[in-house]
């Protein structure tokens, strides 16, 4: 049995990870599950959290997610993220404007459809927040 995962993390724009990997933690919408090599196949939907990404033992990125679904088969793991903000890369600043938009969309929505968007929105936002927070 091989002893990583092929990692592919895409967004709605682009691919942007593709990497073997020793486990992958991703942020189920019913918890947060492992991946390892030999992994049963599963599909999840994805709440707003952080992908850890682990090489050597240890985490070797994280990657916040805003949402989306993962696909897992026994030596691959891929991950359709609705937005994706490597935590490396995040500012707490980046977080509070997207806050702030949400909360304004939520103010301004015309209906319940535009309001629960704009709910989601701000829900994933604040998770960002407390994801760098935690960084």
């Amino acid at each position: 049995m091989a002893d990583t995962v092929e990692f592919e993390l895409v967004s709605p724009e682009r691919l942007l990870l593709s990497v073997p990997v020793e486990m992958v933690v991703v942020p189920g919408a019913e918890g947060d599950f492992g991946v390892l090599p030999g992994h049963a196949p599963m599909i999840s939907t994805l709440r707003p959290g952080v992908i850890a990404i682990y090489k050597d033992r240890t985490v070797d990125r994280r990657v916040f997610v805003a949402g989306g679904v993962a696909e897992v088969q026994p030596g691959r793991c891929t991950v359709l993220a609705e937005d994706a903000v490597p935590l490396e890369e995040a500012v707490a600043a980046e977080a509070d404007r997207r806050i702030a938009r949400a909360r304004e969309a939520l103010e301004r929505a015309a209906d319940e459809g535009a309001a629960d968007e704009a709910r989601k929105r701000l829900a994933a936002a604040e998770a960002l927040r407390v994801a760098i927070a935690r960084i």
